[in-house]
């Protein structure tokens, strides 16, 4: 598929299956291989933040990874529903609160162990356990037995039980009809008894159940070889016998690469090429629609941005549509919501302070008192061409509210988000956020709820407000989608108020690849599918 572009109202799909309390489990027919046209290809990332554990990645570059060697209980749709073409056979409830996990047979790990309920119940169990300051742990949180595992009470999750080695149950602390979807995204992969024997070695030496397979470990600054699982027991089966991926410090430099053909896919190109790119590499330039939300966050643990006031001058300064056409070639659409426009619950204009509006701006901040004599600090992760529109945010800042700036982006991506996670950040910081399921409340509680602020989590600006956590629950336990959604939409409008972080564009991305590979597809996710990828012998 050389082009991606998805409408603009997705169907919430995952919330109205997971009300049908019941599902269809997928084919397993294929044979081996799986349709493979053979030959290897390589693809650009970025320097992964930790180790290839999947309960403890929740950054994209890591995630490219993930997604080649793992497969979780369920997988989505290129629409963005829920299908079972995993491993689970059904996930049901009655009450959306007691489910119970059957798994279908036949499906190993890369070392020829069987994936079963306890290698899923372990992983759960690792991942929430705050002993093992897994990034993704508060993803665990709606599971019965969470709080008391983190305050030490408890030394595993009260909420999971294995029946036998293909059904386990799990008991939520509340009813949560989405946790069919929930369960797709990688912290929810199993691990197998390989991981807890010595997880420091298999984060560079990661075994997955996925349609491809390390060969050799993962080596910080170069990256690794994967080979096909040809005992895979998907449908989605890698179609290339092999696949390289190649980390490069530098964007830029992975994209000059790609037009010399040392490497065949860059799926994420940086903007000063974005108007060249598409004449250059014709049909090998692709366009994708995909659910991410660039923000502009806000150390709220700082006192220079602790009033809301200042955070929402900030927001009203910044002239979104004219970086957009500068910078991005006008593949960046302002944002105004904190829900992007790909699911069911986006309001247009829902962020009344993501309007540009100087003046208005210029009495929010003198309310709030701002020093503007000192300057502000805008923090960003080096190498993937976010220096340009950072500048022009700075720009905007200097010359709409009389406030100077300096530009922090001197750390790669590997370093950045730790210092987010220490609250070091000393001002405004660049962030981007695609859900892990296709839901509203993807947007909400993983970026603004206190149970996932660092290092359980990814809410970096450690905002927290009790109300918002409470509408979010109240959506969480609706009994139907559109009550759901309100809820979602009340707590979006409290955050939208408070603005912890601004969101400032939804995004469509570039990709580029060689004329050496075909079927190269982003999904909504931003992940590409790497199964898909066929090699041009």
């Amino acid at each position: 598929m050389k082009s991606s572009k998805r409408s603009s109202s997705l169907v919430a799909t995952a919330i109205a299956a997971a009300l049908l309390m019941t599902a269809c489990g997928g084919s397993d027919e294929g044979g081996e291989g799986g349709g493979a046209t053979g030959g290897t290809f390589s693809a650009y990332i970025g320097e992964p933040e930790n180790p290839i554990v999947p309960g403890n990645t929740t950054e994209s570059e890591g995630s490219k990874v993930i997604t080649a060697l793992w497969t979780g209980l369920v997988t989505f749709s290129e629409e963005g529903e829920v299908e079972y073409n995993g491993v689970a056979e059904s996930i049901t409830s009655d009450d959306n609160q007691n489910w119970t996990v059957t798994l279908k047979d036949g499906w190993t790990f890369h070392d020829g162990t069987p994936v079963d309920a306890q290698s899923f119940v372990d992983a759960w169990n690792y991942t929430a356990d705050p002993q093992n300051a897994q990034d993704g742990a508060s993803y665990l949180g709606r599971i019965a037995g969470y709080q008391e595992l983190q305050d030490g009470a408890a030394t595993e999750l009260s909420g999971l039980q294995v029946q036998d080695e293909t059904t386990f149950t799990v008991e939520l602390s509340a009813p949560f009809a989405l946790f069919p979807a929930v369960v797709g995204y990688q912290t929810f992969y199993p691990l197998p008894d390989a991981f807890f024997e010595d997880p420091e070695a298999f984060g560079t030496a990661p075994i997955g159940n996925g349609p491809f397979k390390a060969d050799g470990e993962f080596t910080p600054g170069q990256g690794m070889k994967l080979t096909r699982f040809d005992e895979y027991a998907g449908d989605d089966k890698a179609k290339a016998d092999g696949m390289e991926f190649i980390v490069y410090a530098d964007q830029a430099t992975a994209y000059t690469d790609a037009q010399d053909g040392n490497v065949d896919i860059v799926d994420v190109i940086p903007p000063d090429v974005i108007e060249s790119a598409e004449s250059e590499f014709g049909d090998n330039f692709i366009r994708t629609e995909v659910s991410q939300i660039t923000y502009l966050g806000f150390p709220t643990y700082d006192a220079r941005f602790a009033d809301p006031r200042v955070r929402q001058a900030i927001s009203m300064a910044i002239d979104r549509e004219a970086i957009g056409t500068a910078i991005f070639s006008g593949t960046r659409t302002p944002a105004d919501a904190f829900v992007a426009p790909v699911v069911d619950g986006y309001r247009e204009g829902a962020c009344e302070f993501c309007a540009f509006d100087p003046e208005a701006a210029n009495a929010l901040l003198d309310e709030a008192g701002f020093d503007r004599s000192q300057p502000v600090d805008l923090w960003f992760n080096a190498g993937v061409g976010h220096d340009a529109w950072l500048e022009a945010v700075g720009n905007q800042l200097r010359q709409n509210l009389d406030v100077d700036f300096q530009l922090r982006g001197d750390l790669d991506f590997a370093q950045y988000l730790p210092l987010g996670e220490e609250k070091g950040f000393t001002g405004p910081f660049r962030y981007g956020w695609s859900f892990d399921y296709p839901a509203a409340e993807s947007y909400l509680t993983p970026l603004f709820s206190t149970v996932s602020q660092p290092p359980a989590g990814s809410n970096f600006s450690f905002y927290s407000n009790p109300e918002v956590e409470r509408l979010i629950a109240q959506g969480d336990q609706a009994s139907s989608e559109e009550e759901a959604v309100e809820a979602y939409q009340q707590a979006e409008d409290l955050i939208a108020a408070d603005m912890p972080m601004a969101p400032l564009f939804f995004t469509e991305i570039q990709t580029v690849h060689t004329d050496k590979v075909d079927n190269v597809r982003i999904d909504l996710f931003q992940h590409p599918i790497w199964s898909e990828v066929t090699v041009n012998n």
